[in-house]
């Protein structure tokens, strides 16, 4: 029932491709990043049109030979303008920290939300490959940690809409100034000892940066594995605690280190957090995923690229000899004043024969009855929706339904008035409800939102009140499912009462 005739799907052979990209335009989401920058040099040197995108940088701006755009992966529209002309698009993006005051929603619906934003630009610009960089996958998938049950989720939202994916799967990438290196780096050069839990036993097969960027970019100028995963990593396979002892030898150090028994990663997450000043945001879901064997299952095609990889001491040495090639330098946008804006991003089922633009319509006319006797909302012309206080007639929230960048798969409300948000001509609030993952999973997402009421009221109120009624919503859509109750019949949104 479920089918996505709307986008195009794309044969291998519509990539035949020759052996350098001279001239043809190649879009790195991520572009700022840690690996985004040794990409962009590389894709550069094989003559390719680069486009960097981020959400920081000066748009327009080429230099080191890439040009620069800026772009907010939430928006959808943003994204279709960023791939423009693309042919390839690098996909390296990881939702791990908050991009507004306050965020509502796990890293996985994060995540989940860009990846599905992705997929669809490069269907819409008609863009023949998308490369991504994610986790290697071990063997048992049947009790993955969150992180990498992430990394799986984005590989298949990112193939939903029939353009060919390229998932390349690397462990810890050992390489001056990643996240992942400096952590083990800081937490050798400021213990003088330490106590290791289980997972310091679990092997893994860690890659040099040089070696996966040259994979990302020969997969493509060599026109191999469309459509298939490969997995990458270094010729050997150590464990956690070998890792360390390497790095302890590249500082010329000798720490202390004992083998324990126990250990929970509630720990471990939080001294780690403190010795390297790292996020927990960002320490937290590297270390749930440490319980994994992360090592290549089959590196027969990173081999035949003439990739076979760099061994872990000598990448040690190179990333701590820091003699990185000449990379290019981002140029950072003005800086904007922070503003309270609010992300939130709900996972809801979906019932089967619905749509997103039937989930729209089915929560305007939901909640009047789930907000009773408090809420009405009111369907004007124009596609505008008003919600208001029952019997008083105070305008709370005013939406725009925008019939231009809605279809059966997303259905777009802008935020345009109301007592409870700030209003600009350049707000850019709206509320979104999408299917992904093949129609199967509904995302009610808001995005820069800026509420009116004072910052610490919001938080304890308005904020509170959306999560609940999102998660009541979530019971009647599985009700609706189940048939326990019927639908609403919603009319058309913005037809009048």
């Amino acid at each position: 029932h479920r089918d996505l005739h709307s986008f195009p799907t794309r044969r291998s052979s519509d990539l035949a491709s020759p052996q350098k990209l001279n001239g043809r335009r190649v879009v790195v989401a991520g572009a700022s990043g840690f690996v985004g920058r040794w990409l962009c040099a590389a894709l550069a040197a094989e003559g390719a049109d680069v486009v960097g995108l981020g959400r920081s940088v000066q748009d327009g701006v080429h230099q080191d030979g890439v040009t620069w755009k800026r772009c907010d992966l939430f928006s959808l529209l943003d994204c279709e303008r960023g791939l423009e002309g693309a042919e390839v698009v690098y996909y390296l993006v990881h939702s791990m920290m908050p991009s507004t005051r306050l965020t509502q929603a796990t890293f996985e619906d994060m995540d989940l939300i860009l990846a599905d934003n992705m997929a669809r630009a490069a269907a819409f610009v008609g863009a023949k490959r998308i490369i991504y960089l994610g986790g290697l996958i071990p063997e048992d998938q049947s009790k993955l940690s969150r992180h990498l049950s992430s990394r799986l989720e984005v590989e298949a939202a990112l193939g939903a809409t029939g353009v060919p994916v390229t998932p390349v799967r690397a462990g810890l990438v050992l390489g001056p100034n990643g996240s992942s290196f400096d952590m083990l780096r800081l937490l050798v050069e400021r213990l003088p000892g330490m106590v290791l839990p289980p997972w310091t036993r679990t092997p893994t097969q860690p890659i040099w940066i040089g070696d996966v960027v040259q994979v990302m970019v020969r997969v493509v100028t060599q026109d191999v594995a469309v459509g298939q995963s490969l997995d990458v990593g270094a010729p050997e396979v150590l464990r956690y605690r070998a890792l360390i002892e390497e790095m302890a030898l590249a500082l010329n150090k000798q720490p202390s280190m004992m083998d324990i028994p126990f250990g929970p990663k509630v720990l471990s997450k939080l001294w780690v957090s403190l010795v390297t000043g790292s996020s927990r945001d960002l320490v937290a879901p590297l270390i749930d995923s440490l319980d994994h064997p992360m090592v290549a299952r089959n590196r027969d095609i990173q081999v035949a690229l003439g990739v076979p990889g760099v061994p872990v001491r000598q990448a040690m040495a190179r990333a701590l000899a820091d003699n990185e090639p000449e990379l290019p330098k981002v140029p950072r946008g003005p800086r904007k004043e922070q503003a309270n804006t609010v992300r939130s991003v709900q996972r809801l089922p979906l019932p089967e024969v619905h749509d997103a633009d039937w989930a729209a319509q089915e929560y305007m006319a939901w909640m009047p009855r789930g907000l009773w006797p408090f809420l009405k909302v009111v369907q004007e012309d124009d596609g505008i929706s008003s919600f208001r206080v029952a019997g008083l007639g105070i305008e709370l929230l005013r939406l725009r339904y925008s019939k231009s960048r809605s279809s059966p798969t997303r259905a777009l409300l802008y935020v345009v008035g109301g007592l409870l948000v700030v209003g600009k001509p350049t707000a850019r609030g709206r509320l979104e409800l999408r299917s992904a993952l093949n129609e199967c999973t509904l995302l009610a997402a808001i995005h820069d939102f800026e509420p009116s009421l004072p910052w610490y009221l919001y938080l304890s109120t308005q904020a509170l009140a959306h999560l609940a009624v999102m998660r009541v919503f979530g019971w009647h859509l599985k009700d609706v499912a189940t048939k326990r109750v019927p639908s609403a019949q919603p009319k058309e949104l913005g037809a009048p009462d």
